[in-house]
């Protein structure tokens, strides 16, 4: 850009216009204490000449390097871990241990370990770089997202006789919606291959992964020369940078040991391995994979078991020969809790003690049955008369969009109970007795569920927050809830008003962002980073009965520990931005049971979904459509952005299915999200700008009730209810034009919608891959 011209200090200056004259009261009187700005001395900024911009380039050309250089230097060193690489075969018959075994024999004078939980350690003097490799196994899904997260480099393994099946095609789909480290992509088997046909199966193979992966280059693996040009590239090649886990302390398990207490219920946690990251307090709280959040009483160091210069091969962790020092010692004072929710006060509010026979009237009048809208308090309920105990309106928000849709669902039972028949018909006329097996796999009242979820979607779509008013109740009372909006954009809408009882247990920040600033800056001057130390993590009060589940269904799973920053452990109400993937065309209801993965957590939820829009308010949406994008929300422990987060949702009988990917928005409980729902009328008589309409109200008292409110058409036209017209529920409106008789007139109603407190810490088995979980 071209440089600006800034002037000097021989800046040409002119006279000013002659005045009349003015005497010193008046001038001063004009001016008001006011300045002259040329009193201000004020320094010009020095120009740079073209030697000297060219010098500053150079240095900030210099000091990026440097920076690469230092990141490059921070891997793989005597005084730093090793590259961390997680192997994935992307085909299931393809086993990992193969490329393993040609990446053992690759240099002479290499300094191979194996350990016994199938970690393999090589150690190169001649690049002075190590590494270790690990290969979790292929059918558990959770097991590879845990060996991706702490993983600097991911190597994927394909045959060049056997090409990238299903499971390669998910392995890639999970990778990349974590958040992918370095990946390298290399072919085996090619030499087994013609040699005029190689250049062209390498092709075939590198057109499949640049599908995924469309700048890496396919390398071969096949020979020894082969493996010590992969281990070169692995050692030298730039870093992808995943921003969730660059903010905490993390650590991949190689050890573990489990000591139970003398009492039998809990125990200790021994973990060991390289510490990455951020530095790691023992005063805080980490999360280990699996199994949930802990807190920690000591930190061990260690001497480096796998050293570069070594003239004979370490066989891992010898307890003869390694020293261990005492790095950190937990102080119970400054320990961080692990009170997770806010317990409230009862009594909170309140101006004096009851005595004892108002205690005892108020337990006489609980033992009353009342039917009161879901998420309403005791001392809401009690302004509930009995007469209005039998409201068929309450916010029982399991059945509440079934009852809105009662009339559709009504007149559409014999067209439905039609297509159950035919549907019914049709299977037993093509299964027969031999199909017992594939009867088995197949749930009927599954199918019939999806059924009427499909078509429950499919209305929606076509007719989006219409309900019909129900002819059996009053209106007012059946949406006593809602609200009417002047404009759902700029209306003005508390987000403190009418808050449920769950609110009380949350945490909320004053500002979440200023928050994560200066927990991220207070990370960073802290402590002294342990950063490369082999330490072992002394974890408190595991339960033996979690850890004996655990580990028999996972005895060679890999175990990722993340050291939880402040106020992460803290209960809220988080917000997610998920983005539907190709895998299902299947719509997800709100309030359905999904399994989600935020940065390093792991747990159940059943959330509610609104629209990703810019405002105060968020229209809530009934069904998570395919091929959209949408906002989740729920409770959950605190957790600070950027984090990526995954939705699987269960099947039966089959495998966990990845629906939806994003990221974490923000954990902010003003978030509005506000449900719509439209009623519908039509014209009956058409004067001029004045209608009357009907079959929008069944009573006088209703269109009184709803007389404030705002009319629209379908055609763009605006009104307002001008008066009731008999007793059946017809009146009399006013618009800003005339009406169409083909037109049909609607009325906008609001209510905010809140998630219900239905989390569970996911404890992961091998079964939680094949459709069942254990929670705790």
């Amino acid at each position: 850009m071209q440089q600006a011209h800034r002037p000097g200090n021989l800046k040409q200056s002119n006279k000013t216009h002659k005045s009349r004259h003015r005497s010193k009261r008046g001038i001063a009187a004009d001016a008001k204490g006011k300045v002259n700005v040329k009193e201000f001395v004020r320094r010009n900024r020095h120009i740079l000449k073209k030697d000297e911009r060219r010098h500053q380039a150079l240095q900030i050309r210099r000091n990026k390097r440097e920076e690469v250089l230092a990141k490059k230097r921070a891997l793989g060193g005597q005084r730093n871990p090793p590259f961390l690489v997680c192997v994935v075969p992307l085909n299931r018959q393809l086993d990992a241990q193969s490329a393993l075994v040609i990446l053992k024999t690759c240099s002479e004078g290499a300094i191979v370990s194996q350990s016994e939980n199938g970690f393999l350690h090589i150690g190169l003097p001649n690049f002075k770089q190590r590494f270790s490799f690990i290969a979790p196994e292929i059918d558990n899904d959770f097991g590879l997202l845990d060996a991706l997260k702490v993983a600097d480099t991911v190597l994927f393994v394909c045959s060049a006789l056997e090409p990238i099946d299903e499971w390669g095609e998910k392995a890639l789909a999970l990778a990349m919606a974590q958040g992918m480290p370095t990946p390298i992509v290399v072919a085996m088997d090619i030499e087994g291959i013609h040699p005029k046909k190689r250049t062209s199966e390498k092709q075939i193979v590198q057109k499949l992964v640049s599908k995924w992966l469309p700048d890496e280059k396919v390398m071969q693996l096949d020979k020894s020369s082969d493996g010590l040009n992969l281990l070169r590239r692995i050692g030298n090649q730039k870093r992808n940078v995943i921003h969730h886990r660059e903010k905490r302390p993390y650590m991949l398990a190689e050890e573990v040991e489990y000591v139970p207490d003398n009492e039998g219920n809990n125990g200790t946690l021994k973990l060991t391995g390289y510490l990455r990251g951020m530095p790691l307090n023992v005063n805080s709280l980490i999360h280990v994979s699996g199994l949930g959040d802990f807190q920690m009483f000591r930190i061990d160091g260690h001497d480096d078991p796998y050293p570069i210069f070594s003239s004979t091969k370490s066989d891992g962790m010898d307890a003869e020969v390694t020293k261990v020092t005492v790095l950190q010692t937990a102080d119970p004072t400054k320990q961080e809790s692990m009170v997770s929710e806010n317990v409230p006060d009862p009594m909170d509010a309140e101006q004096t003690w009851p005595t004892e026979e108002e205690i005892a009237e108020a337990n006489n009048e609980t033992r009353k049955v009342k039917k009161v809208p879901k998420g309403w308090s005791d001392y809401q309920a009690a302004w509930i008369v009995e007469s209005d105990a039998e409201d068929e309106g309450s916010d029982d928000s399991e059945n509440e969009d079934n009852d809105e849709f009662m009339s559709c669902e009504e007149s559409n039972s014999e067209g439905d109970g039609e297509e159950m028949n035919d549907f019914e018909s049709v299977t037993e006329s093509v299964v027969g007795p031999t199909d017992e097996k594939y009867d088995e796999t197949i749930d009927a009242h599954e199918e019939h569920e999806m059924l009427k979820k499909l078509a429950e979607a499919r209305e929606d779509r076509q007719f989006p927050d219409e309900v019909d008013t129900p002819q059996d109740v009053p209106a007012r009372e059946r949406f006593n809830r809602y609200r009417g909006l002047e404009s759902f954009r700029t209306s003005s809408w508390d987000p403190k008003e009418n808050l449920p009882a769950d609110y009380a247990r949350i945490f909320q920040f004053e500002n979440y962002e200023r928050t994560r600033k200066r927990v991220f800056k207070e990370l960073e001057d802290s402590l002294e980073n342990m950063y490369g130390f082999y330490i072992t993590i002394h974890v408190k009060n595991v339960r033996q009965d979690l850890w004996k589940v655990f580990h028999s269904a996972n005895p060679n799973a890999p175990l990722s520990v993340f050291g939880l920053l402040p106020h992460e452990h803290k209960m809220s109400l988080m917000n997610v931005v998920l983005r539907r993937t190709g895998a299902s065309d299947e719509p997800i209801k709100s309030k359905e049971r999904l399994i989600f993965q935020v940065g390093y957590r792991r747990f159940i939820v059943n959330p509610i979904f609104s629209q990703h829009t810019n405002g105060s308010k968020h229209k809530y949406e009934r069904f998570f459509q395919p091929a959209s994008t949408c906002v989740a929300t729920f409770y959950a422990p605190i957790q600070f952005s950027p984090s990526s987060v995954l939705c699987f949702k269960e099947k039966r009988n089959t495998n966990l299915q990845l629906v939806a990917s994003g990221v974490l928005l923000s954990c902010n409980p003003d978030r509005l999200i506000i449900k719509r729902i439209i009623l519908s009328g039509h014209p009956y008589k058409v004067h001029t700008k004045s209608a009357v309409i009907r079959f929008m109200f069944f009573n006088r008292d209703d269109v009184v009730y709803f007389k404030p409110c705002k009319l629209r058409t379908k055609y763009g036209r605006t009104g307002h209810i001008k008066e009731p017209l008999g007793t059946h529920g017809h009146m009399k409106c006013v618009f800003d034009g005339q009406l169409k008789s083909q037109d049909t007139v609607l009325l906008n109603l609001y209510k905010r919608m809140f998630p219900k407190w239905n989390y569970e810490n996911c404890i992961v088995t091998d079964r939680d891959t094949k459709g069942s979980d254990m929670m705790e």
